[in-house]
């Protein structure tokens, strides 16, 4: 369920993070529809995982079985930062023999993304409230994933903030580990100067190929709100995409 006064006190005693983390944690009421969503829907799509420190944490030594989440075998996807859930849903609609996972921290982006997934009749999808990297680096098995999707990152656009970005060289070990080989790993941002930062990190990433140059729009990608709002003010769309090699 939703955060409550107790468990915001109890997020404000807890130990400062020591790691830097790619996304800034928001909390937020729900909306009647939007906690009628949650409370109708949220215990079986959202998966509840032990914590360590903190609320976005992993507990050591937990790990996730996608087989036994999702209750098959089936091609997995994952998205980091699903947000409200238009990319992910559109495409667990339009692949229902693929299961999907949306790693989110914005809590009413999770219970807007369960109404969507009700409205449509969707799911093949689960929903984390996770960081992505304790979660790829060793919440999920290792070559688990067919896809790692991340569309549209938190820029961090102030040069003082730009070692927050999550696409970087030391993300690459955490996206190697997750994928299959032969696994995608595509990225999506309307922000230049970050985008020529995930060309930069791909192309010299040990253990993935690329073409070296933007990708061509990924079909299977919506054009969502926020992509709307970067378009509406001029920003070029740029994406970036990479396969990981055979050992």
């Amino acid at each position: 369920m939703p955060p409550t006064a107790e468990d915001r006190r109890d997020r404000a005693e807890e130990p400062l993070r020591r790691e830097v983390v790619s996304f800034t944690r928001r909390g937020g009421r729900l909306t009647e529809r939007l906690q009628g969503a949650w409370d109708d829907l949220a215990e079986r799509f959202v998966v509840d995982i032990p914590r360590g420190r903190t609320s976005t944490s992993v507990a050591e030594g937990f790990t996730l079985d996608p087989a036994t989440l999702f209750g098959r075998e089936a091609p997995l996807i994952l998205e980091i930062g699903s947000g409200r859930g238009e990319s992910l849903v559109h495409a667990a609609r339009e692949n229902p023999d693929t299961d999907f996972i949306g790693l989110e921290v914005y809590v009413p982006g999770i219970a807007q993304t369960l109404l969507s997934m009700r409205h449509h009749g969707v799911e093949n999808i689960r929903l984390i409230i996770v960081d992505a990297v304790p979660a790829l680096s060793r919440m999920l098995p290792a070559e688990c994933l067919d896809e790692l999707r991340i569309w549209f990152p938190d820029p961090w656009h102030k040069t003082r903030h730009h070692k927050r970005r999550l696409v970087s060289d030391e993300f690459v070990p955490v996206a190697r580990r997750a994928l299959k080989p032969g696994g995608v790993w595509r990225m999506a941002t309307d922000w230049q100067d970050y985008a020529d930062q995930m060309l930069d990190v791909v192309g010299r990433a040990e253990g993935f190929t690329t073409s070296g140059d933007w990708a061509e729009r990924f079909p299977g990608r919506p054009v969502t709100r926020f992509e709307a709002k970067g378009l509406a003010v001029g920003r070029a769309i740029r994406d970036v995409d990479a396969i990981k090699m055979s050992a």
